[in-house]
């Protein structure tokens, strides 16, 4: 099975969740998945930020990010982030390459556009070249990538353009032929107004969800992902589920754990 694991940078930034996360992704290889490793790293980006006097801005959860921003963007998730779970993973034995969209030219990014407000360097997925991913799958190795590219048509010195790992876990995810794509996070899945977990969600259900407030706050991007994902792979599973454990992966593909997006109500396709 080919899985997608998108991880936000709070799994990254203490030596403990990152070396549980590791452990998961190593016990997943073992049992012969292939696997491919999208990481954030929003924290990790402020705080370098922080330090060299770089305001936060930000529009609907999206990091407005000028010239200067994208340059700390790019050495925060392709360096910093990327390379130390990559280090991480080849010390569980984990064969592991960490890549941006430049590498290979993988993807390229074109300008998020929204209404009234100009977003700077923030980009979606534009085009993907699956050729490198494949080879490094191919070889038995975990691509880790980062989710910064250059624009299209880019000249040498434009800034990269910075782009949400969540939203572009679903074109990445096709792109590249996954049989699933697990938001891996620190909560156990969608709760209902009881606060206990909800198995499974249609569109119509995450509507309902944010109208009536019960999914609110961090939860509303993590809905708009999953549905973004489960619209490009509707075949694949879709999860969002809890990280932490050393089993993690495996877990997430379990019927009782997490949260899974489906078309409609019928039960999802997953597999162990």
């Amino acid at each position: 099975m080919r899985i997608l694991v998108k991880i936000g940078g709070a799994q990254l930034e203490e030596a403990g969740p990152r070396a549980a996360l590791c452990k998961a992704i190593q016990k997943a290889r073992a049992e012969g998945h292939e696997l491919i490793v999208v990481h954030g790293g929003g924290n990790q980006i402020r705080q370098l930020g922080k330090a060299l006097g770089i305001e936060d801005r930000y529009h609907e959860g999206l990091r407005i990010t000028d010239a200067r921003t994208a340059e700390v963007v790019l050495m925060v998730l392709g360096g910093q982030v990327n390379r130390t779970l990559v280090a991480a993973l080849q010390n569980k034995g984990v064969q592991a390459v960490g890549i941006c969209g430049a590498d290979g030219g993988t993807f390229a990014a074109r300008k998020l556009e929204r209404p009234g407000v100009d977003l700077g360097f923030v980009g979606a997925i534009d085009t993907v070249r699956p050729q490198l991913v494949l080879s490094l799958l191919a070889s038995g190795t975990v691509p880790v990538i980062a989710t910064v590219a250059p624009g299209l048509h880019a000249q040498d010195g434009e800034p990269f353009f910075n782009l949400n790992a969540d939203h572009a876990a679903g074109p990445l995810c096709k792109a590249f032929g996954c049989d699933a794509v697990l938001f891996l996070t620190d909560v156990p899945g969608v709760l209902d107004h009881n606060k206990q977990l909800l198995r499974k969600l249609t569109p119509a259900d995450c509507e309902r969800l944010a109208r009536t407030g019960v999914a609110t706050g961090g939860m509303l991007p993590k809905l708009d992902a999953a549905l973004m994902a489960l619209r490009d792979n509707p075949r694949a599973l879709v999860k969002i589920a809890p990280a932490g454990e050393p089993d993690a992966v495996l877990r997430a593909l379990r019927q009782n754990i997490g949260t899974a997006f489906v078309t409609a109500h019928e039960e999802p396709q997953e597999m162990e």
